[in-house]
């Protein structure tokens, strides 16, 4: 029986890749709403995100759960 490397649903996806869609999906607006964070808030961009979600673990965590719990429906 052959057994896959990784069970991580999050395997080969980038954080710029995550931010990215999750950004195309809900808008900035919206995922504020969904994680309170203020790079979210406050003039936000894919490179701040970027910078603040790699500092902080916490904050990270949270977009990678809504990420998962998102129907992305690729067709």
């Amino acid at each position: 029986m052959h057994q896959s490397s990784s069970r991580d649903p999050l395997h080969g996806i980038s954080l710029k890749t995550i931010v990215t869609r999750l950004v195309e999906t809900y808008g900035w607006t919206e995922l504020a709403q969904h994680i309170n964070i203020q790079c979210f808030k406050n003039k936000p961009s894919i490179k701040s995100c970027l910078t603040f979600l790699r500092k902080t673990p916490w904050a990270r965590n949270k977009v990678e759960s809504l990420y998962i719990q998102t129907n992305w429906d690729d067709n």
